[in-house]
């Protein structure tokens, strides 16, 4: 799952981008979690990398991946 698909779920989670550094987006949830995504281009991110933005936005895998 690339970057950008990732973002695209934040945001129907009720996500909204905080700032950007560098090459990471910081996101802010509806109930105030924080949550980094790191952006480098088309690469699909690390499987840890994503189970760490699941676990930081406060939702299961299962419902992650059928947004």
């Amino acid at each position: 799952m690339t970057a950008r698909e990732v973002l695209r779920k934040l945001k129907k989670l009720g996500f909204a981008i905080d700032h950007v550094s560098g090459s990471h987006y910081i996101l802010i949830g509806p109930q105030h979690q924080r949550t980094v995504v790191p952006f480098h281009g088309s690469q699909d991110l690390r499987q840890g990398t994503l189970l760490a933005i699941i676990k930081q936005a406060g939702v299961t895998e299962d419902t992650f991946r059928r947004i």
